[in-house]
């Protein structure tokens, strides 16, 4: 397989997981090496995805909001100890008085005490989509606050898109701006991604863009543009930006380099800062951190899913490269497929 035109690669892993279409992408410094779109934008469609379509990356924008988190941080608009409570005068006297000391960085490495899953009056109200996205995350974040952080804050890993949703509302009080607007003036054009965007992909009543699929019955369902084809904003920062698989591969070449030398947007001790895991773990800002013997050292990693889409990204700092995949469907075979995709790229970059 190794020696195919990675078109031809990629149909084949795509054929074997029965993905309604696969991407994938391999950069190294700033060059793309090789990248390719394969399969149809929804099953029972007749469009064929290009490597210019654009793919929901799910939780993989966890590590964007950490990294504007830093922008901020440097611009010296917030610290990494700045706490609820201070961020949140207003709510003092009705938040539960252990949210208070969270800080920015607990809840950006997942130990702030948010839950793991959204309480269900909150995620059916923030399903309504009632109000701006800046509206219904502070809306959703006041009704965290009201509950008891499980486990206390700073005592346990807790996997938590709540406590994203906390950071970007944090992130938004000190600049007056919505978590998508900073994104897309800050992040965005840092790492060359022009096509970016948050939601579902493709626009509504079309198919000029991936649609994402659920599974019912062991079927494939594709879903249409719409509101039930996306997480809600509330929980944005945790994880609705789509982009190109291209876009998605430069996004991950600028940390590599980052945390090699720094970039005009960031330093390299706040790339180091991100990339670090808490002492008592593996995970980081938005990153888990595991030793790879191909990636010379430590490689940066993370999946994302809204359940329609999965996407994953690895990244080798040592060796200035990174590797990335996408597909329009959900569950194990998505990600068998996605990691089948990288580790052939990782297996050519050998060659």
């Amino acid at each position: 397989m190794s020696a195919s035109p990675l078109p031809e690669a990629l149909e084949m892993i795509r054929a074997k997981h029965q993905l309604p279409a696969l991407a994938a992408a391999s950069i190294k410094g700033v060059k793309i090496l090789e990248s390719a779109a394969v399969g149809v934008r929804k099953l029972g469609g007749s469009e064929k995805v290009t490597i210019d379509d654009r793919w929901h990356i799910g939780s993989c924008t966890k590590s964007m909001t950490a990294t504007l988190a830093a922008m901020f941080v440097e611009r010296g608009e917030i610290k990494w100890t700045t706490t609820v409570g201070e961020i949140f005068p207003e709510l003092h006297d009705s938040m539960e008085p252990q949210w208070a000391a969270v800080t920015l960085e607990q809840l950006l490495t997942h130990r702030g005490g948010a839950p793991a899953e959204a309480p269900a009056n909150l995620w059916r109200n923030a399903q309504t989509r009632q109000g701006t996205p800046t509206e219904q995350r502070l809306q959703f974040v006041r009704g965290l606050l009201l509950r008891r952080p499980e486990p206390p804050p700073g005592t346990a890993f807790v996997y938590s898109n709540q406590g994203y949703a906390i950071a970007g509302a944090m992130l938004e009080r000190v600049s007056n701006q919505p978590w998508e607007t900073l994104m897309s003036t800050l992040l965005f054009p840092a790492c060359v991604m022009p096509n970016a965007g948050f939601g579902e992909p493709a626009s509504l009543g079309k198919t000029d863009q991936p649609w994402g699929h659920m599974r019912e019955g062991g079927k494939l369902i594709p879903v249409p543009p719409g509101p039930q084809a996306d997480n809600p904003p509330a929980i944005g920062p945790a994880g609705t930006v789509h982009c190109t698989i291209e876009e998605f591969a430069r996004y991950a070449a600028w940390h590599a380099r980052g945390e090699r030398s720094g970039t005009a947007s960031l330093k390299k001790e706040s790339f180091v800062k991100l990339h670090t895991p808490a002492a008592d773990g593996d995970y980081a800002m938005g990153w888990g951190v595991a030793p790879r013997e191909w990636a010379g050292g430590n490689a940066l990693t993370h999946a994302g899913s809204n359940t329609m889409f999965y996407a994953v990204i690895w990244i080798a700092p040592a060796k200035d490269a990174a590797f990335v995949a996408a597909t329009n469907c959900p569950g194990d075979e998505a990600a068998k497929g996605c990691d089948e995709a990288v580790a052939l790229l990782i297996g050519r970059l050998g060659k």
